[in-house]
């Protein structure tokens, strides 16, 4: 779950570690979340955030960069 604005603002979620717990549940390792709740996440057992890559986002051009981020765009050349 998440939310944008309408500028691109990622917006806090809650439930983080619930989430945390769901995605390891289904062998997920690299997750995105909100840069406000990044206490939430630090404040987590270290055995849940173990094996996890995890990076944190204020705008939508943060998440766009990290799944994107070594993937040409189409239309582009490869060199």
């Amino acid at each position: 779950t998440g939310e944008l604005t309408l500028t691109g603002q990622v917006l806090p979620v809650g439930g983080i570690r619930e989430k945390v717990i769901a995605a390891r549940r289904q062998k997920i390792s690299n997750l995105i979340l909100p840069e406000a709740n990044r206490g939430d996440y630090e404040e987590l057992p270290q055995y849940l955030k173990e094996g996890l890559a995890v990076n944190f986002a204020k705008h939508y051009s943060d998440v766009f960069q990290v799944c994107f981020a070594n993937k040409p765009r189409k239309g582009s050349s490869v060199h």
